[in-house]
């Protein structure tokens, strides 16, 4: 459930708590240090930011021949206070700028390591995650997220504290060297502003959060519709998506203008507030001056005390809002956070370890859902160096096997094992290395076609992917094109043909060499003429490995040692392809059925 703005204060809490250990790890003594220089370094610049309105008040009674300055201000002369005043404004600035570059990596360090560990835990969330996922607003989470905490970071140290310290700072010299009324008129002003600007704000960030969503929900449109441009061009749905692109922006037209309007409302009543402060302090000054209680330096100086409080003012609204922002952006990422990953290794798994890589299905019950039972009891074995086919009609539970064996879900009776091991007490890395996978559609990434081969193994040569491509039979087609291996394929791969796609998929995975191969209906989406070629590609592959393969057609697995035949979740014949026929069973009614429509068409 995502987190409303009314809940946030009460949350904020722990998402600071969250975010602080990246500003004070143990292990990084570093970081600490960046941190106390950054303070350090801040509070000197907002003590020079202090003194600095005296030396102008100084500089202006010099130039009146007014005040009783000391004699090393006089000293100094008009110019000379004027030049020190000129050097404490750049001091201030200077610190301020050397406080960010200290902070700067401590900031980005935080950003990375949060940015990394979000992308991770998504990589570590099941299929079912996956597979209900909306990627476009997934992404503008992310981003937002990972930014929040940057923000956070910064701010609320090198921000919010300062701002509170420069603020106390300032009434206290205006009571020490004028007087109370000074400091209530000061006070009032900056507790009105205060409670103003958090009301106004809270309002806001409600505003805010309703924009926010309604650019992810324009955003994932657009990703969406550009993935499936294919399909748009399909059907001709251009004008269609456009449309439907144009109405969710139109919510963010309106939400953002609603925005714009509360943010113009905020600015105008901070600023009658500030002025109504201002004029109040310098009527006070104004005759304290004609009264002769004050010199034309102190005037000049209340101005340049309530200006220079104007701006961290200001400044406070732009922060809090953008905090309570940063929580709203960071409270949705840290959901993501929160997402438990239904597939996790048990506290005491251990790596596989394949002497054969026998797979065996004991008794195995699975559905995706509790009220729609897939697999029902399912018993098989495929032994060490097997060739075992899965056939069955649609929704019969063939591909759901495959994902149980590559562990996307655990199964919720019986056991799977390979080699003994029920691939629940193993290491998800080791389960994952164990088998290669060929699937119906071989997505690839929009990088090179050396790049999409050398995925099935990190640090692969050039001779090693060469090779898989030869095995596969795909490398003389790859050298034949104008650029070789440096060739991009695209968006998913939509440059190359079927075929194509899959050799290289093939050949990724026989790059991997997985001691069990998986076929998931890994040619069903192609022509005849092309099936017989990526087959005996599949042949080669296989030799030496347990092969289980997850097919529609069944001509293309008549050559398996065993072939299993499902029907709703259960195992109802078994045996070879000569074997099934014979029996006039349930297979030999699918093969008598592809026959004729293989004859028909």
């Amino acid at each position: 459930m995502t987190m409303t703005t009314t809940e946030m204060p009460k949350n904020g809490r722990k998402i600071v708590a969250r975010v602080l250990p990246y500003l004070w790890p143990d292990e990084h003594p570093w970081v600490k240090k960046r941190v106390m220089a950054s303070l350090v370094v801040l509070l000197a610049a907002k003590l020079v930011a202090i003194v600095t309105p005296f030396f102008y008040k100084a500089a202006v009674d010099a130039l009146a021949g007014e005040g009783d300055n000391a004699a090393w201000l006089m000293g100094l002369g008009a110019i000379g206070l004027t030049v020190a005043y000129g050097l404490s404004r750049a001091m201030n600035v200077g610190f301020q700028q050397l406080r960010d570059v200290i902070f700067a990596k401590v900031g980005q360090r935080a950003l990375r390591q949060m940015a990394f560990e979000t992308f991770a835990h998504i990589h570590r969330l099941s299929m079912r995650y996956h597979i209900g996922r909306r990627t476009g607003g997934l992404s503008r989470i992310i981003e937002r997220g990972v930014k929040g905490v940057d923000f956070l970071l910064r701010f609320m140290l090198l921000s919010m504290g300062p701002l509170l310290l420069e603020l106390l700072l300032v009434a206290i010299v205006l009571w020490w060297v004028f007087d109370i009324w000074y400091l209530v008129v000061v006070v009032a002003v900056v507790t009105a502003y205060v409670a103003f600007t958090f009301k106004v704000t809270e309002w806001r960030v409600k505003l805010r959060k309703e924009m926010n969503d309604q650019d992810t929900d324009a955003n994932q449109k657009a990703i969406d519709s550009l993935l499936n441009f294919e399909t748009v061009k399909y059907f001709g749905a251009e004008s269609r998506e456009a449309q439907r692109y144009d109405v969710a922006m139109a919510g963010y037209e309106q939400a953002a203008l609603k925005t714009a309007y509360s943010l113009a409302f905020l600015n105008f009543g901070q600023t009658m507030l500030i002025t109504a402060g201002l004029v109040g302090v310098m009527a006070m000054a104004a005759n304290g001056v004609a009264s002769g209680a004050l010199t034309v330096g102190d005037f000049v100086m209340v101005n340049a005390y309530m200006l220079q409080i104007t701006m961290p003012l200001n400044f406070l609204g732009t922060v809090y809002r953008e905090i309570r922002q940063a929580l709203v952006d960071m409270a949705e990422m840290f959901e993501l956070l929160d997402q438990p990953a239904e597939v996790q290794d048990a506290p005491d798994a251990r790596p596989l370890a394949v002497s054969g890589g026998a797979v065996e299905l004991d008794a195995v019950a699975f559905g995706y859902e509790p009220e729609r039972p897939i697999l029902r009891g399912v018993t098989l074995r495929v032994g060490a160096g097997e060739k075992v086919a899965i056939v069955g009609p649609s929704g019969s539970g063939k591909s759901t096997v495959g994902r149980l064996l590559f562990r996307f879900y655990d199964v919720q009776g019986g056991a799977l094992r390979i080699d003994g091991q029920d691939v629940r007490g193993v290491t998800q890395d080791s389960l994952h290395a164990a088998i290669g996978v060929v699937p119906q559609d071989t997505v690839l990434f929009n990088d090179t076609i050396r790049y999409n081969i050398a995925y099935g193994r990190d640090g692969a040569s050039q001779d090693e992917i060469e090779a898989a491509a030869r095995a596969a039979q795909i490398h003389d087609f790859i050298v034949s094109l104008p650029e070789g291996y440096e060739t991009r394929v695209g968006e998913r791969g939509l440059k190359l043909s079927g075929g194509e796609k899959q050799r290289v998929g093939i050949a990724r995975t026989l790059l991997k060499d997985p001691p069990i191969l998986l076929l998931d209906e890994a040619t069903s989406a192609l022509d005849t003429e092309t099936e017989r070629d990526i087959q005996a590609a599949l042949a080669l592959a296989g030799e030496g490995r347990t092969v289980l393969t997850i097919a529609h057609r069944l001509s293309t697995v008549a050559d398996a040692d065993r072939i299993v035949v499902l029907d709703a979740g259960q195992v109802v014949e078994e045996g070879s392809h000569a074997e099934l026929l014979a029996r006039q069973g349930r297979y030999a009614s699918l093969w008598a059925r592809q026959a004729s429509e293989a004859e028909a068409a």
